[in-house]
């Protein structure tokens, strides 16, 4: 055993790369431009050192220089995107969401589980869409959201409790958030119930979603989960079925045939 092992000291081994890691996550949870000195004092680093690092990163198109500091740069959005594009379902998303009547005039998102978050892949704008806060590469906790809770749906109660247990309570986002785990849970039950997730102005006011989950086609693929966005005036219960039972189409159609999990 190392003397790191004995003394659980694990050391970085690459701190260059390590700290341009936490460079570009610092822009990425500020979403703003940061100065040089605002980024020095978030990684704990001379100015010097940081500016070298920032010249490095700027040069990969990683960042960019702009009047006031630095903002994230045209990479990091080519990377997100073939980030995505690696999974077969992202890329005949699209294409599934035009051939369906009713998804055809929704705004559907695709989204993936990141810790106790969804994260944002992917959107398709239907001819009726109404506009979110929730931008590509965005997150919302996933106790709170229709596609958090649909990412939710195939896991155990204890594994679900043991994660929204851990860290945080859960974020009042709105007047309407469930912030309680055992209401959660009983949520997410009624969830696999119906086939589809519902979050009532939880995670946005005035928006009511709609998701179901959606195997990875690959061993080795991330679970994603398909979510709908609706105005709380529009979202009657028909509409909100009808919107359920459209997802629950195109899961099956984005997914694998061979699947042991293939919806019903």
């Amino acid at each position: 055993m190392s003397d790191d092992e004995e003394g659980g000291v694990v050391r970085d081994p690459a701190p260059a790369v390590g700290r341009g890691i936490r460079l570009l996550g610092l822009l990425a949870e500020a979403g703003r431009a940061l100065t040089l000195t605002e980024l020095a004092a978030g990684l704990g680093l001379a100015k010097s050192s940081t500016a070298n690092l920032c010249l490095s990163l700027e040069a990969g198109r990683m960042i960019e220089r702009v009047p006031l500091g630095y903002r994230l740069g045209i990479r990091t959005a080519e990377l997100g995107g073939a980030f995505a594009a690696q999974f077969n379902q992202v890329r005949e998303f699209y294409a599934v969401c035009e051939t369906s009547p009713v998804l055809a005039t929704e705004l559907v998102q695709v989204a993936v589980l990141d810790d106790t978050d969804a994260l944002y892949l992917a959107r398709y704008e239907g001819s009726r869409s109404v506009r979110l806060g929730t931008p590509l590469g965005s997150r919302l906790p996933a106790a709170l959201s229709a596609t958090g809770r649909a990412l939710l749906m195939t896991r155990s109660d204890d594994d679900v409790r043991e994660m929204l247990s851990r860290g945080h309570p859960l974020p009042r986002l709105t007047s309407h958030s469930t912030i309680d785990v055992d209401a959660v849970l009983a949520k997410i039950a009624a969830a696999r119930e119906r086939g589809w997730s519902v979050d009532e102005e939880e995670s946005f006011r005035g928006i009511v979603g709609v998701a179901v989950p959606l195997e990875g086609w690959a061993p080795g693929d991330p679970q994603l989960a398909l979510g709908v966005g609706i105005p709380v005036a529009d979202a009657t219960s028909e509409r909100i079925a009808r919107v359920g039972a459209a997802l629950r189409t195109a899961a099956r159609a984005l997914t694998n045939p061979f699947s042991a999990s293939r919806p019903s």
